[in-house]
């Protein structure tokens, strides 16, 4: 028996709108506004019914990554069919690379626009 099930997966950020646009770009899926009582929340449901939620955070600082003095707290694994091209589409939207040099890997790291580490893994 399971107490519960995994619902979202919340990004703080200091822009959701433009954070829940990048995923969309990157994952596909549909992008609502779900602000409340002047909170930004976004949501980003994304194909197979996954969520993403972006929620404003006054004062955000982004996790370093890699740092051992501050926790990147956890990142997203984005599976791919090819890392180059998914490269390409990622850096185009605003990633920046944070780890994507050694090019025998089967995955890379990219922050995106908020500064939130993610990995591209191959398939």
């Amino acid at each position: 028996m399971t107490l519960a099930k995994l619902d979202v997966v919340v990004l703080d950020c200091p822009d959701p709108h433009a954070l829940a646009a990048f995923y969309a770009e990157v994952l596909g899926g549909t992008v609502e506004v779900q602000s409340e009582d002047g909170d930004e929340w976004v949501d980003l449901t994304v194909p197979g019914g996954g969520k993403l939620a972006f929620q404003a955070a006054p004062g955000f600082v982004p996790p370093r990554w890699p740092s051992p003095d501050h926790s990147q707290q956890f990142h997203l694994d984005l599976a791919v069919d090819d890392l180059d091209t998914a490269e390409k589409g990622v850096l185009a939207l605003g990633a920046k690379p944070l780890d994507a040099e050694d090019r025998e890997r089967t995955f890379r790291v990219y922050a995106d626009p908020a500064g939130h580490p993610f990995c591209l893994c191959a398939c």
